[in-house]
């Protein structure tokens, strides 16, 4: 993958790997100054986008926000190191999203779609069947969202979008849970369903975000415009 879109799914992935190993030993005003980076960083990167993709970041950054303090801050179905939710994770899903996104607009993506796809949802698959069969932590919610990803890929408007978030989200989970920024509780509030850290199936819990962005875009942006209309 060349170009504009490798370009950012790159640097997406440094600066997750920067920012997360940064937030390790941060206090929470250096996690506040993380935050204001990340926020930097994500304006910068919009500036070149069109606006339909600036308002499909902007829904998954509101979108994950509220999801972010209600689970996170509310209910404790994951807990970050500083028992808050650091700054620099609402502008972080945005660039999650627009890495996910880049991803699946890409021309390689395009030209390997098949290829891409399968190898997702077979890793996913495959992370699913262990969460739930071998591990030693038991990850009912992973398989959960396993299916929903599935779901999304083979229903959805933008197959390749979600091939791209697994890859994206995946290994943002892997390195936020092994680095202890946040911690994923062994159950569900209910105490009913077990969860990974992080779940399999992750992907397909972000995958909600992405499919509010593909969703609201397009009738935000007509309503947007008629407003616009001189009567």
């Amino acid at each position: 993958m060349l170009g504009r879109d490798g370009t950012i799914v790159a640097g997406v992935a440094v600066w997750i790997v920067v920012v997360l190993g940064l937030d390790a030993s941060a206090t929470l005003a250096q996690q506040h100054l993380l935050g204001a980076g990340t926020w930097v960083l994500l304006l910068l990167v919009l500036r070149a986008e069109d606006r339909a993709t600036r308002v499909q970041v902007g829904v998954v950054v509101a979108f994950a926000t509220v999801v972010e303090l209600v689970f996170a801050g509310w209910l404790g179905v994951y807990v970050y190191r500083l028992d808050n939710v650091p700054a620099f994770v609402p502008p972080g899903h945005g660039l999650v999203y627009l890495a996910a996104f880049a991803v699946g607009r890409s021309a390689w993506a395009h030209a390997h779609a098949r290829a891409l796809l399968g190898t997702a949802l077979a890793l996913a698959g495959a992370w699913a069947l262990w969460g739930v069969t071998l591990s030693t932590r038991p990850d009912a919610l992973g398989a959960f969202w396993f299916g929903c990803l599935l779901l999304f890929a083979w229903r959805g408007r933008s197959p390749l979008l979600y091939a791209g978030a697994f890859f994206v989200v995946s290994g943002l989970e892997l390195v936020g849970t092994s680095l202890g920024t946040w911690t994923w509780s062994a159950v569900d509030p209910t105490g009913l369903v077990s969860i990974g850290n992080p779940p399999s199936g992750i992907a397909g819990g972000y995958a909600w975000f992405d499919a509010a962005a593909l969703w609201l875009t397009p009738r935000l942006l007509r309503r947007a415009d008629r407003s616009r209309v001189p009567v």
